[in-house]
C-alpha cells in the first residue's frame, strides 16, 4: 500500500462530513503500486473483508465498488459474479465509476494507528503539518499491521523503514505481536 485515506464518496452532496453526510458512502481510497499488489488482489481483501450477502441498513455503510476504468470496472465485476456463485446468493456491492472523493475528519483516518497514542505521537512529530499523517505511506502500512493485516514477519522486516523511535518500533512489534496470539 501507497496510501489509505478514508472519506465519503458516490453521492452528490458538496463537502460532506459526517455529520452531514448526505447521499454519499464512508469508503476508503487506495493508492497502490501495482508491482506489490495487483488490483484483483486488492478486491479478494475487499470481499473478504465483509459479507457482501446482507443489505445494509444506510447508503453511509453500503458495500461500493470504486472503479477509475474499464479493466477495473470488468475485474469487479467478475469477482461478484464469482463471490455470488461461492455464497449462493444475491449480493448487493454495487460497482460504480469514481467520482469525487471528499476527505472525512482527521478524528477517522488511520483508525487502529490512533488507538496507540504513543504510535500517534512519534507520527506528529514526524508530520506535523497539513495532511502528512493521513497522506504518510507508513502510517498506512503501520495502520494495517495494527488491523491485522501482513505477517509478523513481514512487519519484523519493515518496522525500521517507519521513522519510528527504537522505542516505537518495539511498541509497534510488541502489539503486532499481541495480535496474533
Amino acid at each position: 500500500m501507497v496510501r489509505t485515506r478514508v472519506g465519503y464518496a458516490g453521492g452528490t452532496t458538496h463537502n460532506p462530513t459526517y455529520q452531514r453526510l448526505g447521499d454519499h458512502t464512508e469508503t476508503i481510497e487506495i493508492d497502490f503500486d501495482p508491482t506489490q499488489a495487483s488490483y484483483a488482489e486488492l478486491l479478494d481483501v475487499f470481499w473478504a473483508s465483509h459479507s457482501p450477502t446482507s443489505p445494509t441498513r444506510s447508503r453511509q455503510y453500503m458495500s461500493i465498488i470504486f472503479y477509475h476504468n474499464d479493466e477495473q470496472k470488468k475485474l469487479a465485476s467478475a469477482t461478484r459474479d464469482r463471490e455470488a456463485a461461492r455464497n449462493n446468493g444475491q449480493i448487493y456491492t454495487e460497482i460504480i465509476p469514481a467520482a469525487e472523493f471528499y476527505l472525512a475528519e482527521a478524528y477517522h483516518q488511520k483508525y487502529r494507528l490512533q488507538q496507540a497514542a504513543d504510535l500517534v505521537r512519534e507520527f506528529n512529530a514526524l508530520y506535523p503539518a497539513g495532511d502528512g499523517f493521513v497522506d504518510s505511506t507508513a502510517a498506512a502500512r503501520v495502520n494495517g499491521y495494527l488491523g491485522g493485516h501482513g505477517s509478523f514477519a513481514q512487519l519484523q522486516a519493515e518496522v525500521s523503514d517507519f521513522g519510528l523511535s527504537s522505542a516505537g518500533e518495539e511498541r509497534l512489534l510488541d502489539l503486532v505481536r499481541g495480535l496474533s496470539r
